[in-house]
């Protein structure tokens, strides 16, 4: 069988140390988090997107190992199995080619060519085979056949023998794994997708009018495209084909089978071809490139969306600041939430600022006070309906008052979804769920990772094609994207949520529950050994987790830092010789660049570990996540119908795919920038040019308001850096 380490290594360009220490941490529980952070030196300094590459590849090869066992047990048991064959499965490599080899010996229904089998028509078959291979002169394939005419057997005629004999040898060659892996390459390499939309929809009546006489070759269609396609074909708008030269693919076939130069037996051999061809191997391997293509197209997808959340959860944070949250709207009038410095909601206020004059003026006067009550440092106004009308009405208000407060609108994708939500029935049973959206989206505002977390992934509105793409693969991926964003940035163990800390490594929902609850019942932890008290959370999980959890203010600083409780000791060390006391050696980061880090090297630190501990101690405490900035809409521009083609305006990257990125620019309508025009350069990639969260200047190229639909441009823009000034 396969050497799966030697192979890893070799694969994804890794020394045999790294492939054999990593599988040895995941196989003692170790999660990717804390094999990145914490045991560099293991590794060889291996990143989280190498370490999920290895473990991801490691899956596919010990499954394929534990496939090859099962088939090589079921040829064995049949008695076919010969050690050439065994050879070529041993040695594979792919399940495709596994499955392939596999496929004469597969248990089958009952076919056409069992049928010809029971009828006696396998001698026949191989004798027309031997025929084949030799060139030796016969009188006709007829009087070959005669013999096999069976009453008894129901083969009434000469043409009935040897079209059984046919359909045996049809199913044989069908089955051979070189022909399929011929006929499937062919296909990707020279096959071409064709599509046309239905006659029953008429031009600009449907979302595909892209694709009303689409044709892309397989290999280079892009992967929003073939999603797009599959869906509609799926919602019957869309007639689909996969077309390919066929004369080419049966003249292949036939160099290959066809041996002898008999034309009797030649011309059997081409119409027993083409049978195989058409009825045996043609729709099978359509299936299978289409298949092939779709989970590409899946992983690319899933990738955008990756990328794309990963920019969402580490937004940078507004601060944890007292906040009004505005949940907008017209007749059911705007809910406002007011949360403290730690996201505790405080109080609610429904106000009425789009009705009458005089309601208009209750509401001024409302938000007037419980700004000047609570303080109210930050404003967090959801972008949905009536959301300019309200950041106007807003505007309006703060114009009036000395000290104002940093006003923001806020993407609300999702907000609905978690105010229905089990968590937040759980957190807010005795509010309205209208209320329990007001106070996501202030929360969005104060730490956007902390609040996304309790939504699901696929209803914050950064996906490209979500539903269309392999769900199990996309909510594995996306969880593993939430899981590194959380622990890259930490968590504040005295405020999370258990949603926040499930999220943590090493922590299970029922930890994270149980950590909950010991903190309502005992109090703030105080530090990070505490944790050890928590019911279920053993040794383990204190080793995987306590790094990534932050106790500010607790008995010891480094509990504040990314430095790992396994560490104290080094620290302690460091901060003797530098003649300091350990609980002040994050206030000594001058001191702590003179130190020759050769000297602290053990037989489990390393310097890579020595550096992290380093750089924490010198900025104890620091968020990662970048600097706070905000944009601000044009006035006047509320409606599609306020945009004017070549207008500059101001907006935030809401979403980016494979072929461009929309733009928020304070209509109810995101707008596309499409990937030519995102630069003057030639674009391969968006993300390579913008990112979810990004503030840009774009231009109106296009405005179609009967479909919604809006143009923009990034090209000729002076700058596409300007930004609001940051909270201080």
């Amino acid at each position: 069988m396969l050497n799966i380490a030697q192979i890893l290594a070799q694969e994804l360009s890794l020394k045999p140390f790294q492939v054999e220490n990593a599988l040895e941490l995941f196989a003692e529980g170790a999660t990717i988090p804390f094999i990145a952070r914490y045991r560099k030196e293991r590794t060889g300094e291996m990143n989280e997107v190498q370490l999920r590459d290895l473990a991801e590849r490691y899956t596919y090869l010990t499954e394929l190992e534990a496939r090859k066992t099962t088939v090589l047990d079921a040829i064995a048991s049949a008695g076919k199995l010969t050690d050439e064959l065994k050879h070529k499965i041993e040695t594979c490599l792919q399940k495709t080619e596994l499955e392939d080899l596999y496929l004469p010996y597969r248990p089958k229904r009952r076919t056409k060519a069992t049928i010809a089998r029971e009828k006696g028509l396998e001698p026949l078959a191989q004798h027309i085979k031997s025929l084949n291979s030799r060139n030796a002169a016969i009188a006709s394939l007829e009087k070959v056949a005669v013999d096999y005419i069976s009453e008894e057997k129901d083969v009434k005629t000469v043409a009935e023998a040897l079209s059984g004999a046919g359909d045996i040898l049809a199913e044989e060659v069908s089955e051979k794994a070189d022909l399929r892996a011929y006929i499937r390459d062919y296909l990707l390499q020279n096959g071409v997708f064709k599509s046309q939309i239905k006659k029953e929809y008429p031009e600009e009546t449907t979302k595909f009018e892209t694709y009303r006489d689409f044709t892309v070759s397989v290999k280079a269609i892009a992967p929003h495209s073939l999603l797009a396609l599959l869906r509609g074909e799926n919602e019957k708008v869309l007639n689909l084909e996969l077309a390919f030269d066929e004369s080419e693919v049966l003249a292949t076939l036939a160099a290959q089978e066809i041996k002898t130069k008999v034309p009797e037996i030649r011309e059997f051999y081409r119409a027993m071809l083409k049978d195989a061809f058409n009825r045996l191997m043609k729709a099978s391997l359509i299936g299978e490139v289409i298949a092939q293509k779709k989970a590409e197209a899946d992983i690319e997808s899933i990738k955008t969306f990756e990328t794309n959340l990963r920019e969402l959860l580490l937004s940078p944070p507004a601060g944890m600041k007292p906040t009004l949250a505005i949940d907008p709207g017209f007749r059911t009038g705007c809910k406002v939430a007011v949360l403290d410095e730690t996201g505790k909601f405080l109080e609610y206020q429904a106000i009425f600022p789009h009705a009458s004059a005089n309601e208009e003026s209750q509401a001024a006067n409302t938000l007037k006070k419980l700004i000047e009550k609570y303080k109210i440092e930050l404003i967090a106004i959801g972008n949905g309906t009536a959301s300019r009308e309200t950041d106007e009405f807003v505007s309006e208000v703060l114009a009036t008052i000395e000290r104002k407060p940093i006003k923001v609108i806020v993407n609300e994708s999702g907000a609905s979804i978690y105010s229905a939500s089990q968590v937040a029935l759980a957190e807010f049973p005795d509010l309205d769920v209208t209320v329990r959206g007001a106070i996501s989206i202030g929360r969005r505002l104060q730490d956007p990772l902390a609040e996304l977390v309790k939504i699901d992934p696929k209803s914050i509105g950064v996906g490209q094609y979500q539903h269309d793409v392999d769900q199990k693969l996309l909510k594995k991926k996306l969880d593993e994207t939430v899981e590194s964003c959380v622990n890259y940035v930490g968590v504040d163990l005295n405020t999370a949520s258990k949603e926040l800390l499930t999220f943590v490594a090493g922590i299970s929902a029922t930890v994270a529950n149980n950590i909950v609850a010991y903190r309502n019942q005992n109090g703030a932890f105080k530090q990070r050994r505490e944790l050890l008290k928590v019911p279920k959370l053993g040794p383990k999980a204190f080793e995987q987790a306590a790094g990534f959890l932050r106790i500010r203010g607790g008995e010891n600083p480094l509990d504040n830092t990314a430095v790992h409780p396994e560490s104290y000791g080094v620290v302690e060390a460091i901060a003797a010789d530098l003649n300091v006391s350990p609980v002040n050696i994050t206030q000594s980061a001058q001191k702590l660049k003179s130190i020759s880090l050769k000297k602290y090297v053990t037989a489990t630190i390393g310097e890579p570990t020595l550096r992290d501990i380093i750089n924490e101690l010198e900025k104890p405490g620091r968020d990662p996540r970048a600097e706070f900035k905000y944009a601000t809409f044009k006035q006047g521009i509320k409606e599609i119908t306020d945009l004017k083609v070549g207008m500059e305006l101001e907006g935030i990257v809401t979403n980016v795919a494979n072929f461009g990125a929309f733009v928020d620019i304070g209509v109810h309508e995101n707008g596309l920038v499409h990937i030519s025009q995102l630069s003057e350069r030639f674009v391969s990639d968006p993300k390579q040019i913008v990112k979810v969260g990004q503030i840009v200047r774009v231009k109106v190229l296009d405005v179609n308001e009967k479909q919604k639909r809006i143009s923009l441009s990034m090209k000729a823009i002076k700058s596409n850096t300007h930004i609001k000034n940051p909270v201080d």
